[in-house]
């Protein structure tokens, strides 16, 4: 399974790559179809946020810790600072690991958005140790 990622080089410039997260079948159920299922991760908190309608752009900016975010609804262009924009629709996860350096700019849909947000160790690792 494709996951996009934001990371910080060691000279503090922003990317995007895409990471390939292992997974398996499992069987749920003896009457479901198997499905695709990664490893299990470690997360230290899970925080719902709602993003209000007309939050256009929030200028350069780190995390302060590796999350997996998972869009539930609306939209975000991302820019790194090579340049380089990605859009992000709902129903889309993005990892995003830039800590340090000159961070990524957010441009948002004008509606309303709910986000989830994964916070990750910062020993996080694809595919897990």
């Amino acid at each position: 399974m494709k996951c996009l990622r934001i990371y910080a080089a060691p000279d503090g410039e922003s990317h995007f790559d895409e990471v390939e997260l292992p997974t398996t079948k499992r069987t749920v159920h003896p009457e479901a179809v198997p499905f695709d299922v990664t490893a299990s991760y470690p997360a230290s908190r899970v925080r719902i946020t709602h993003i209000p309608t007309g939050m256009r752009e929030v200028s350069w900016h780190t995390v302060p810790e590796p999350v997996l975010t998972v869009r539930l609804d609306g939209a975000v262009d991302y820019e790194t600072s090579d340049g380089e924009v990605r859009h992000v629709a709902a129903g889309s996860f993005v990892l995003v690991e830039d800590t340090h350096g000159k961070g990524h700019l957010s441009r948002h849909s004008p509606e309303a958005q709910t986000v989830i947000w994964v916070s990750l160790p910062n020993s996080f690792n694809v595919p897990p140790e």
